[in-house]
């Protein structure tokens, strides 16, 4: 029993630190990570995948067709975020008084009805500020996962080039000051 008990909680530890690692990375580990799966010649997608799988001869230039970077874009994000929403998440779950759910047992509800009930409204408030803070991120955009991620690659530029990419190739490219900051003006 002692030793289940120790092996649950290093399961429990070594699933909570994955989860929540991405979060902690920073976007040029997560950059080398992508390129490490979508690279054309060494990439494990087009190696497994696309050679293995389908059988196909050569590999997916992911990086020279601007096609793909708009789902590439949207995974990396929502894999890099997903694990602090689940952290909120799930201390919010944690903080619900299990009386509630032993008195709904007492009163005959299922599993469902438990849920349905207890657990989404006493949730409402955790849903509805973490989609407030999302809301208002609408219109930032992260310069890591549209920099670093595509590599800077020129072909990629009508999908990736976002304000804060085009005021730091203004800047550092052109030199033209007055026009970065004009447009980092308007960013903000």
């Amino acid at each position: 029993i002692l030793f289940n008990e120790i092996l649950n909680k290093t399961v429990q530890k070594f699933y909570q630190t994955a989860i929540l690692l991405p979060y902690l990375m920073s976007m040029v580990v997560v950059a080398y990570l992508v390129y490490a799966f979508l690279a054309t010649d060494t990439g494990l997608i087009n190696n497994a995948i696309v050679k293995g799988l389908l059988g196909k001869e050569e590999g997916i230039a992911w990086y020279m067709e601007s096609k793909y970077w708009p789902f590439i874009l949207t995974f990396v994000q929502q894999w890099k975020q997903i694990g602090f929403g689940m952290l909120l998440y799930l201390s919010s779950l944690l903080g619900i008084d299990k009386s509630y759910y032993e008195a709904a047992m007492l009163d005959g509800a299922t599993k469902w009805q438990q849920i349905r009930m207890i657990t989404v409204p006493l949730l409402k408030p955790t849903i509805i500020m973490l989609t407030i803070l999302n809301m208002g991120q609408i219109f930032r955009s992260d310069f890591g996962l549209f920099y670093q991620v595509p590599m800077n690659s020129g072909v990629l530029f009508p999908t990736t080039n976002v304000i804060d990419t085009y005021v730091y190739r203004a800047l550092i490219e052109r030199g033209n000051i007055s026009m970065s900051s004009a447009a980092g003006v308007y960013q903000s």
